[in-house]
């Protein structure tokens, strides 16, 4: 490839790497009131249990709920994403959550997408609520559910503490990790 394309080519690069670094700098800054998540979270609890069969098995065994009404995701090599959520106990909101994640390879665009995670198992939650910074795959683990729109899913299938769900407006997301994001109290 000529000097000049390789030249131009990185300077492109750079130039898109910091519209997307500029661009998702004020999210957090946007932030969501408290009561803007919980009718957020409503909305998304309720799509999570019209689309998904046996989603509200999960939710009738859960011992909470944390929900993450959109998760907003961009990248151009490196890629970051951010979402505020309302951790629910007996249907109640408790706390309220920021969840942030970065990545690097091979990636271009952008996307928004709901999570759930059900905790099912009492001592995962506490752990959980009672850390300054929970971080998927240091602190724990979560099972992120791998199924394919239309499928039936099953809570005795699934043995670990956290299940997670991840939807996109299509549906539910197949082929999906949460590992490194990173789950942050916040105030509202």
């Amino acid at each position: 490839m000529p000097r000049h394309l390789m030249i131009r080519n990185r300077v492109f690069s750079y130039v898109m790497l910091a519209i997307l670094v500029l661009g998702m700098a004020p999210l957090p800054l946007m932030a969501d009131t408290g009561k803007e998540i919980d009718v957020s979270a409503d909305v998304a609890l309720e799509k999570f249990t019209k689309e998904v069969r046996g989603a509200e098995e999960f939710l009738k065994i859960s011992k909470g709920v944390l929900v993450f009404p959109k998760v907003y995701k961009a990248g151009f090599w490196l890629g970051g994403e951010y979402g505020e959520g309302a951790l629910r106990i007996d249907g109640k909101t408790v706390d309220y959550y920021n969840m942030a994640a970065g990545s690097f390879g091979f990636q271009f665009g952008a996307q928004v997408k709901t999570i759930i995670l059900v905790f099912v198992d009492q001592e995962a939650l506490e752990r959980f609520r009672n850390s300054e910074g929970w971080k998927v795959g240091v602190d724990g683990s979560v099972a992120v559910v791998d199924v394919g729109v239309g499928e039936n899913i099953d809570s005795t299938t699934f043995k670990q503490p956290i299940i997670g769900f991840v939807l996109d407006p299509k549906g539910l997301m197949i082929n999906l990790s949460l590992e490194g994001a990173k789950f942050t109290k916040i105030s509202r």
